[in-house]
């Protein structure tokens, strides 16, 4: 275990990463029957004065934190994992990374990819202009088994503050990489790859024969697909579409890739 003087040598915000995930470390030992080690959790709590923490953490947030570890000293051995947990995602959320209760993370508090279940299915996003919908797609494919995503040169960018919120650290377990329109054709054109769209107009999501491997194509929010590529899909399995019932034309790009995904994850699993 990371000692106390150690956690004083590191950098502001991994500093006070480490002292999250060492919060959570010692709530499950708890949980797991073990005595808290009530020495260590006190030198924890005393790193909340430290150069780091004052660097990171604006005075509501140290005062949050500093009033939940004010409670641990007189809490009783049942409510103490609460209190640590508590200050782990406390913790967390100010540094923007708080992780789901069942999210898979490493030892690092990073989201595990090697938990991951790939499928041979390559995503193509066409010129998307959102970096929530590009962050949010890039979500879905994390859940549902894609290989890698291919973006075309002017699809927002991945590295994008709103990108990387919506994406919840998927940024960094769904390999990614981008072409130019011209290469990308070039590349699929020479390749025997299966390519579909999704694109008003195709074929209902419920029938459609999505293919073991392959490759679907997602345009842009205003524009759809592009020609040159949404001819490449006609000339192979054409395009695939989502039934409707309401008022709206269509549904929003990540909602509806969402939806395309899971059944092609679900189809072809």
């Amino acid at each position: 275990m990371i000692t106390i003087a150690k956690l004083r040598t590191l950098k502001d915000r991994t500093c006070v990463r480490k002292c999250a995930l060492l919060f959570h470390e010692q709530s499950q030992r708890i949980l797991q029957g073990n005595e808290p080690d009530q020495v260590y959790i006190s030198g924890l709590c005393s790193l909340f004065v430290s150069q780091q923490f004052l660097a990171v953490l604006d005075d509501d947030q140290l005062r949050d934190v500093r009033n939940l570890s004010s409670g641990l000293a007189s809490t009783s051995e049942s409510s103490l994992p609460f209190i640590l947990e508590d200050l782990h995602y406390t913790l967390l959320s100010v540094l923007g990374s708080e992780p789901s209760d069942w999210d898979f993370v490493d030892r690092q508090g990073e989201l595990d990819a090697s938990l991951r279940e790939v499928h041979p299915h390559i995503l193509i996003l066409d010129r998307l202009r959102s970096p929530f919908n590009v962050g949010s797609i890039f979500r879905s494919a994390d859940s549902f088994g894609i290989e890698q995503i291919w973006l075309v040169e002017g699809t927002a960018s991945v590295t994008h503050p709103r990108a990387v919120k919506s994406a919840r650290g998927c940024v960094a377990t769904v390999p990614y990489r981008w072409f130019s329109e011209s290469a990308l054709i070039e590349k699929l054109s020479s390749s025997s790859m299966a390519l579909f769209a999704l694109e008003l107009g195709g074929s209902d999501l419920e029938t459609f024969p999505f293919p073991k491997s392959g490759a679907a194509i997602i345009g842009s929010e205003e524009m759809g697909v592009s020609p040159a590529l949404l001819s490449l899909c006609d000339r192979n399995l054409g395009r695939v579409s989502i039934a409707l019932g309401g008022t709206k034309g269509s549904l929003n790009v990540s909602v509806a890739s969402g939806i395309m995904l899971q059944k092609w994850y679900a189809t072809t699993c």
